[in-house]
């Protein structure tokens, strides 16, 4: 069963597929169809652009001033060749120049030149910084999105590619905007523009270049609709790439353990194959509609020359000079200019639709149902919040007031977490009381996981949980922490159902201790404090002293300070599991999980730690899953489960005298 808090499913792929069970590039996990990510494919391209508009409206400000310039640059740019239309005619002949009107003539189109060329800098500013952050507050929602979906939908997807999605795409999606911008921007002012002036300089030839528009756009359409679905496949593949390379990287000890180098390289390549093709067939499309748009322009451009030096000499289909010939021209060039700069970066923008579909897909999905507006609180020390609440209301709390479900819950000043109580909300004191009461879970429909749990975790008791792999020991854990919902049944924690509680408060409540033990990359100190962010130098060490963790954490080179890696670096997996119990003892929970604890630790050093176990689990309530029977004997409670249910309950005394299931169990490991 999936194991939530892995960070990947990456060793555990790579294993399966060692043992010919699935894939390398396979993906692990329950199926969650109601939080299941689509592909966004099916989203419109009008559906896209509304949705990119609207990150893009908080900076409207800035986008006026980029438009602004962009016009103000155009017009300028367009001026320019009236100009050069004009100095060209007073060019007589040979000696024929008039020299005294083109000296003004030349600073005025010199101070034209620079003008515009400061404005286009302006507005590359200005589009610089709404792409940008555009791209700031997409991937900001994107990561708080992956917060607040369900737990089943991280486990049923490669996690290389939610990543792909947060980073890759989102960059693509700058990258197009980035361009699709200024070309927008300097493409709509320039045809706008353009036609004006040359309708303002001569209708008939206007007319030419405007009824010959509709096949540059043609050309330039087709090839785009034709490299859309490939940049659709370029991005997907792509994202599947990333997982690989993922899985591959953090399995690494494990892919040399089995000699899978060869075969992983095999599967890469095999991705990257199917990459390569994908981006080839949309490069090559894409590719298509620059040229096809260039060979309409031109022949446009010719089309022009043509008719302009015809009416020149013929005075058909109107009178011109050979300035205003032109002059047409260069409008000419203008006028069909953004058509090939727009196809130039079609794969740009093609690539940030495609990618934009796959984040708007990610934001799109299930989310976690949010807590209820009448949420309790579950305050762990509900004692010193009462000593310290800022409030009135919040210190008569504690007292009494508004009592319900049994006089656990009360109503007054909501718990901040910080010693400090809000007015107006409920919270209950956790004692550690634990009811699963006729509790069913599936994954995946049809595929029951627990059937028909009950038991009673009284204050301060210890319940061990054993039996073979598989039978649902881990699932009952995250169903505790609300990873996941009940199918049917229901838990209660101190008599109040556990969607009553705020997600929050719940998890805080909860210290677990898990069997892989999880690093980040930061000092000794920030690891041990993560579950406590404002402990105290003296706090962090005196939690050390207790997971018997502090003599090796001196030794290191700076100590405390000491920055690990994110898989631990040199520390033995048995002195990152003491760190992780470390930054239990200090979070001092009211109920604590330990899955495993100490199944990466010595002999010598589990005693050690069980005594440190002991202190810390007096008066708290004790969920202890473990295969190693040896390590439960003196629990309160052992609950025997086998195929989703629960099929034996004792002490262990009470379990070995039946003779039954346990006893089987622990001959097993015990056999002579």
């Amino acid at each position: 069963m999936p194991n939530p808090y892995e960070s990947a499913a990456g060793a555990a792929t790579i294993a399966d597929a060692v043992a010919g069970n699935e894939s390398l590039n396979g993906t692990r996990g329950p199926t969650a169809p109601d939080g299941d990510l689509v592909s966004g494919a099916e989203m419109t391209a009008a559906q896209v652009t509304r949705r990119l508009l609207a990150y893009v409206r908080p900076h409207r400000m800035t986008l006026l001033a980029a438009f602004a310039s962009s016009a103000a640059s155009v017009v300028l740019q367009l001026y320019t060749p009236i100009l050069i239309g004009r100095g060209i005619d007073m060019i007589l002949g040979a000696g024929l120049v008039d020299f005294v009107a083109l000296g003004p003539l030349l600073i005025e189109l010199a101070t034209v030149v620079v003008a515009g060329a400061l404005l286009q800098w302006v507005q590359g500013v200005c589009v610089n910084r709404v792409s940008y952050a555009t791209v700031r507050d997409l991937r900001i929602e994107a990561n708080d999105k992956l917060t607040r979906v369900p737990l089943a939908l991280v486990d049923s997807h490669a996690h290389g590619d939610l990543v792909s999605r947060v980073v890759n795409d989102v960059d693509q999606v700058g990258d197009g905007l980035l361009q699709g911008l200024s070309q927008l921007f300097s493409g709509v002012v320039t045809v706008l523009a353009t036609l004006v002036f040359m309708v303002a300089t001569s209708l008939p030839m206007a007319l030419v270049v405007v009824l010959a528009t509709p096949f540059s756009v043609l050309a330039a359409s087709a090839m785009a609709r034709l490299s859309g679905k490939s940049f659709a496949a370029q991005m997907r593949i792509q994202g599947g790439l990333s997982a690989y390379i993922e899985e591959y990287v953090g399995a690494q000890r494990l892919v040399s353990a089995f000699a899978y180098g060869e075969q992983a390289r095999r599967g890469f390549s095999a991705i990257n194959g199917e990459l390569y093709a994908a981006g080839e067939r949309a490069q090559f499309l894409s590719s298509l509609s620059n040229p096809g748009a260039r060979f309409v322009n031109n022949v446009i451009y010719a089309a022009v020359a043509v008719t302009g030096f015809a009416g020149v000499i013929t005075g058909v289909p109107a009178p011109l000079t050979v300035g205003e010939v032109q002059v047409f021209l260069s409008y000419a060039n203008q006028y069909t200019k953004p058509f090939n700069e727009i196809s130039a970066v079609v794969t740009q923008i093609q690539g940030a639709y495609a990618s934009a579909r796959r984040i708007f897909a990610l934001l799109d999905a299930v989310e976690d149902e949010p807590d209820a507006e009448d949420a309790v609180e579950l305050v762990v020390h509900a004692a010193t919040a009462g000593a310290t609440a800022g409030t009135a209301a919040g210190a008569e709390t504690l007292a009494a007031a508004g009592e319900r479900h049994g006089g656990t819950v009360r109503r007054g000043g909501a718990f901040l977490g910080d010693g400090r109580m809000a007015e107006g909300g409920l919270f209950a004191s956790a004692t550690g009381d634990v009811v699963f009461d006729h509790v069913d879970f599936s994954y995946v429909d049809e595929r029951p996981v627990l059937r028909d749990i009950c038991l009673h975790a009284r204050p301060g008791m210890r319940m061990a949980l054993v039996g073979p792999t598989g039978c649902g020991k881990t699932t009952l854990i995250n169903l505790l922490l609300r990873f996941y919902d009940v199918d049917a049944g229901e838990i209660r924690i101190d008599g109040v159902p556990i969607e009553s509680y705020t997600r929050e408060s719940l998890r805080h409540a909860f210290g677990m201790v898990l069997q892989d033990s999880w690093l980040f990359e930061g000092t000794v100190h920030d690891n041990i404090a993560y579950g406590r962010p404002g402990a105290t130098r003296e706090e962090v060490e005196r939690a050390a002293r207790r997971a018997h963790a502090d003599a090796f954490v001196r030794a290191l080179p700076q100590g405390y300070d000491t920055v690990l890696p994110e898989d631990g670096g040199s520390l033995s997996q048995g002195q990152r599991q003491l760190l992780c119990i470390a930054r239990v003892m200090l979070a001092d929970p009211a109920i604590l999980l330990l899955d495993e604890a100490t199944s990466s630790i010595d002999t010598r050093t589990e005693l050690q730690v069980h005594a440190a176990f002991d202190e810390l689990m007096g008066g708290r309530t004790s969920f202890v899953v473990a295969h190693r029977l040896s390590t439960i004997r003196n629990a309160d409670r052992i609950l025997v489960m086998r195929d989703g249910r629960i099929v034996e309950s004792g002490t262990h005394d009470e379990l070995l005298a039946a003779g039954g299931f346990y006893a089987m169990l622990y001959g097993s490991q015990f056999a002579q």
